[in-house]
């Protein structure tokens, strides 16, 4: 029986909220001995107490002391950028699962992978970002990439034993969020409020506001083209209301392979600390008779453009993903904070994807540059409006 030492970024977040839980109901097979968390201070330092692990990080420095006064041990403290990178490569953990929205864990995951630390990645940004240069370092490391994602992991499930040339399709499951069926006259006057009602998965701000865009599929479609290394012309996106079937897979044979559970992130957060076994868990079981119903629906594409512009920039590779994934961090939070109304984040994006040069085969410090110019570009935007 293998037991798992992680370190943990983004603990006080829903996925980490998740991964405690997962590491409290079965002590004998995860240790949780690094926590990070961007400026909760109080959070943290309340799961840290509880479960003791060797080192924490803050992230924002400026909460350092009321963290310190929190803590009722005296674990090794990091802090800031530098400090995430420093607790991911901690001695003694063999895995990292990295649950920070956003970019911030692109260099402790390949920190991570340097030591030879195997990462369970539920930040898709990594992957969309950087996807070529962190699963290259991984093959070249020999360390085990393993998803996190519902939508990735029931992949991943699906496809053990098979070869990759018997893949005829990935086919990514999405609930449609909160205007699935909404007219699209009627997007314009979409509040925050309604956007951040998601019909299925309780998430954070950001990312509930990619549900109802879609861009959030539209990255997993990235994400899902690096980690399993097909073409981007084999990752198809189909509606599912229900999401209990959390994915699919073609083979090109005919058949197609689901994996179905009750949607509880504590499901593939424990299959990706167990893998390659599978061990009783105390979560909700399935009763099929009981959801009565499974429904499947092709995306608007035409309403919801997402899809198409992630399509794009996968298939264009380069700095593409990391301009899509930049412009589209800076218009959510401008819908956020009431600057724009909801179909602009697509037109956003839109604009930053067309105005980007881009740059074949880049290197990290080319992706990072990207970056940056599309929250540039979209924020000059902004000031225009």
């Amino acid at each position: 029986m293998r037991k798992r030492r992680v370190i943990l970024l983004g603990s006080t977040g829903s996925i980490g909220a998740s991964a405690i839980k997962v590491a409290e109901t079965m002590p004998d097979r995860m240790e949780i001995v690094g926590m990070a968390a961007k400026r909760s201070a109080a959070k943290l330092a309340e799961t840290a107490n509880r479960l003791k692990p060797v080192a924490v990080c803050l992230v924002d420095p400026t909460s350092l002391e009321e963290l310190r006064s929190a803590l009722d041990y005296e674990p090794i403290v990091f802090t800031g950028e530098e400090g995430l990178t420093e607790l991911s490569t901690l001695a003694g953990a063999d895995l990292v699962l990295v649950a920070i929205v956003g970019t911030a864990g692109l260099r402790p995951a390949l920190a991570a992978i340097d030591c030879g630390k195997d990462l369970a990645i539920a930040s898709k940004e990594i992957l969309v970002m950087a996807g070529e240069i962190v699963m290259a370092h991984a093959r070249g490391k020999g360390v085990l990439v393993l998803p996190v994602d519902s939508e990735h992991n029931a992949i991943f499930q699906c496809l053990e034993g098979k070869r990759s040339e018997q893949i005829e399709n990935l086919i990514l499951t999405a609930s449609g969020g909160p205007f699935r069926q909404l007219p699209a006259a009627q997007l314009n006057n979409v509040t925050k409020t309604d956007a951040l009602q998601h019909p299925t998965w309780k998430m954070g701000r950001k990312i509930t506001v990619d549900s109802a865009t879609l861009f959030n599929k539209g990255l997993e479609m990235i994400e899902a083209r690096w980690l399993f290394n097909v073409p981007m012309n084999k990752v198809q996106v189909v509606i599912h209301p229900q999401s209990i079937v959390h994915s699919m897979v073609e083979f090109v044979d005919g058949s197609i392979l689901a994996q179905l559970s009750h949607s509880d992130m504590c499901f593939p957060i424990q299959y990706a600390v167990t893998w390659p076994e599978r061990v009783p868990h105390s979560l909700r079981p399935l009763r099929l008779a009981e959801v009565s119903k499974l429904e499947f629906e092709e995306p608007r594409y035409d309403v919801f453009p997402a899809l198409n512009l992630a399509r794009k920039a996968g298939e264009s590779g380069g700095v593409l993903p990391a301009v899509l994934n930049a412009a589209n961090e800076e218009a959510v939070q401008a819908f956020l904070d009431d600057q724009i109304p909801f179909p602009e984040i697509w037109r956003l994006v839109h604009s930053a994807i067309e105005h980007h040069t881009n740059l074949a085969r880049p290197c990290l410090d080319d992706i990072i540059r990207a970056d940056g110019e599309a929250r540039e570009f979209v924020r000059s935007a902004l000031r225009t409006l």
